[in-house]
């Protein structure tokens, strides 16, 4: 009645196994052992520094980057490089404060969510088109630095837990035959933290999840544009913060507007509901439960709003003061004609799904983007071959064709744009409503 560990060594590796067994649960504590779970480890956490090792590899090759050029100062670098590097040294000094305190499995499971939510699916996802193409300008060896002492850096932290892949990440970052094991533990720098700005980019993330919520709700895809986002902002502190990273939320959902207002601003009036959470506060308020839910449900719209910007609210009842805290009511927004509206914490989110014919018609062209470029790696081009592109006439692209043509052709390298009433041998391209003929040719 045992797992055979080394049946799971030979078919996940060694370092998935510890990994899995040190971040489900603390080293004195039971396991229950799930062969699925190490699977998910390795795909989850390894794959992604894997892949994100590769990206960066790839492009190093490709512009002759070593990592000894001469360092770009942070204070230089962009905002989001500063961003990841203030998280770099917060993830450093959590994972040495939980080593020192024998907690393997907290310092693991931070390395896990600064790979997965900030290095892996926010910063190089969000700063791609720095790596691509062009000259070897302040910019883009800004973003080379920043990406590799990222990966140095991991493969330190996680090295105690594990060794094998840890090893072989570092030699291959730092292009040497000297061993992760033999390097200096990393040393958090508090000057390079900025909480306000890690702050201001969790709200961006929170935010863009958000808003792609509701686009999966409406079934809006991403490459369809909208018009606009509005969040009510709880105090103003949230507001410049949320102002802060606006582009960078706008950019990352696919719309025109992102409207940061005050709690109180009628640009959109939001109704909000309120409702106790008994479980919460019938352990301090037993007796009075049922006068605190009337006196809840009860709840102005500025009562609400209040406990929002406060975190608390004192109820004068007959049996007593009752002192609400935020975790003890849930708080939910309804939605309003032409607009979805979600909620998360403190973040309220309004978004306009109505879509007007200018939006429709560059949500096509971002769809025939989207559709060349995948005909252009199918067919064999090079990413700086330029085509002559030919687009079969149809009602569902021709006004989209002409309006957007310059932008079609700059993602797509096109010299030319042609529609034609007919093509010979056309490539079809499926569309959700429609099939679209189209030829390419190198230029």
């Amino acid at each position: 009645n045992a797992i055979d560990p080394f049946g799971t060594i030979e078919e996940n590796g060694s370092d998935p196994l510890r990994w899995y067994m040190m971040t489900n649960a603390s080293p004195w504590d039971n396991l229950k052992f799930d062969p699925e779970g190490v699977k998910e480890v390795s795909r989850k956490f390894f794959g992604t520094l894997y892949n994100t090792y590769s990206f960066f590899a790839l492009y190093a090759n490709v512009d002759g980057f070593m990592g000894s050029e001469p360092l770009v100062p942070v204070e230089q670098r962009p905002e989001i490089d500063r961003w990841i590097i203030s998280e770099l040294n917060s993830l450093i000094a959590e994972v040495d404060r939980q080593f020192a305190t024998y907690e393997p499995t907290r310092a693991g499971r931070a390395i896990s969510q600064f790979v997965d939510e900030y290095l892996s699916n926010w910063y190089v996802r969000l700063n791609r088109k720095r790596f691509w193409g062009g000259e070897m300008s302040q910019d883009k060896l800004a973003a080379y630095q920043t990406l590799m002492l990222c990966l140095k850096t991991v493969a330190q932290l996680m090295a105690p837990i594990a060794p094998f892949f840890a090893d072989q990440l570092y030699r291959d970052v730092c292009g040497t035959n000297d061993s992760v094991h033999l390097s200096l533990f990393p040393k958090s720098d508090p000057t390079l933290i900025d909480h306000n700005l890690e702050q201001s980019m969790r709200m961006a993330q929170q935010s863009s999840s958000l808003i792609l919520a509701l686009r999966r709700k409406a079934d809006k895809k991403v490459r369809m544009p909208l018009s606009k986002a509005v969040i009510p902002a709880v105090d103003e502190v949230m507001k410049q913060q949320l102002l802060h990273v606006a582009n960078i939320i706008k950019s990352e959902v696919n719309i025109k507007e992102l409207q940061v207002v005050g709690n109180d601003d009628n640009a959109i009036q939001l109704v909000k509901r309120i409702k106790p959470v008994f479980k919460t506060l019938g352990k301090r308020y037993g007796k009075q439960m049922k006068e605190i839910a009337a006196a809840v449900n009860a709840f102005t719209q500025e009562q609400i709003s209040q406990i929002e910007k406060t975190g608390s609210y004192t109820l004068s009842l007959p049996d007593g003061d009752v002192v609400l805290e935020s975790q003890d009511v849930e708080i939910t927004t309804e939605d309003m004609p032409g607009w979805l509206v979600a909620s998360e914490g403190n973040i309220t989110i309004a978004l306009d799904i109505e879509v007007t014919p200018e939006l429709q018609q560059e949500g096509i062209a971002r769809e025939i983007v989207n559709r060349v470029q995948n005909l252009r790696k199918s067919s064999g081009l090079e990413i700086t071959d330029r085509i002559l592109l030919t687009l079969q006439r149809h009602e569902e692209i021709n006004a989209a064709v002409e309006h957007f043509r310059d932008y079609i052709a700059s993602q797509v390298l096109a010299a030319d744009i042609v529609l034609a009433d007919s093509i010979d041998e056309p490539a079809e391209l499926d569309f959700d409503d429609f099939t679209l003929n189209v030829k390419i040719q190198k230029a």
